[in-house]
């Protein structure tokens, strides 16, 4: 990841650290923790891979696709599995169509795309908490703050707020060389009131990794590899539906050509100064359904 313009080729990539990182995480981590336990359905198997193979087989008829552009997908599916980009380009070209239908039998605050850079395991805290970060880490203060309740609206105690995001450069913790493991990372208990306050800092826009595999993909068609700054954050309580969802930031250049197709105007932050330098504030109540 990173916020240099990808027309000016200046910047280090991180694509093979990203890559080998975010498999890993897939492999451990909540999309196989959330995928877990299902029974095969031999039906809906052939139902849904032949409908997605006749999909590729149409794009192949009504495109004339050659051998010598044939070999090339091959080649290119090849280098994705050998970078480690399967979660990478799935989770930016295809989740957010699967969370769509999701959405459609859910209750509750609104949700998006988990992506590929949650990290079991990090810091517990206690809110008001500040994330772990440098000493001297960059980038505009931020304070995000609100109430956690459920459809009943009763707030919800002790509610957990799993937050995670980029540095100030684009770059997340334990995806990248540069940050720090743990860097901006945090899950937040709320107090008895379901609510919470965390301070940290106001993350930059950046670019799927452009050296590999799905950056090559997306730049060789013209569209863009920008995604707008935004917070991850998993919503939880006990006997209650996760919310998996993202919070982005009025005017950023990106928010209507995010890679990921993840945004939505009800996850629009729209921080205020709070007087303390150039600190900002924004509040943001969440919703949650009962199991």
């Amino acid at each position: 990841m990173t916020t240099t313009d990808p027309r000016s080729g200046s910047a280090a990539s991180d694509a093979a650290t990203a890559g080998s990182h975010a498999t890993e995480s897939a492999r451990l981590g909540r999309s196989n923790q959330r995928g877990g336990g299902s029974a095969v359905d031999q039906a809906r198997t052939a139902k849904v891979i032949g409908a997605a193979l006749e999909g590729i087989r149409a794009a192949i008829r009504d495109n004339k696709v050659t051998y010598d552009e044939f070999d090339a997908f091959k080649r290119w599916l090849i280098e994705v599995s050998d970078t480690g980009e399967w979660p990478l380009f799935l989770d930016v070209y295809l989740e957010f169509e699967v969370e769509r239908v999701a959405a459609e039998t859910q209750d509750g605050s609104t949700g998006t795309i988990l992506g590929p850079f949650w990290l079991d395991g990090q810091a517990q805290l206690d809110s008001p908490a500040t994330l772990p970060m440098r000493d001297d880490e960059p980038g505009t203060p931020l304070i995000l703050a609100g109430q956690v309740r459920g459809t009943d609206g009763k707030p919800l105690a002790g509610a957990k707020v799993d937050i995670w995001h980029t540095d100030d450069e684009g770059y997340y913790s334990g995806f990248a060389s540069k940050p720090p493991a743990g860097n901006l990372r945090g899950v937040v208990t709320a107090n008895s009131d379901g609510r919470y306050e965390i301070h940290s800092r106001k993350p930059a826009p950046y670019t799927i990794p452009l050296d590999g595999p799905t950056g090559k993909m997306t730049e060789t068609a013209g569209w863009s590899p920008w995604r707008p700054g935004h917070l991850h954050l998993l919503v939880s309580a006990p006997g209650h539906r996760t919310i998996t969802t993202q919070l982005f930031f009025i005017g950023d250049r990106y928010l209507d050509s995010d890679v990921a197709s993840a945004t939505k105007p009800e996850l629009i932050l729209d921080p205020q100064p709070t007087g303390n330098g150039d600190e900002v504030r924004s509040d943001y109540d969440f919703v949650i359904e009962s199991e």
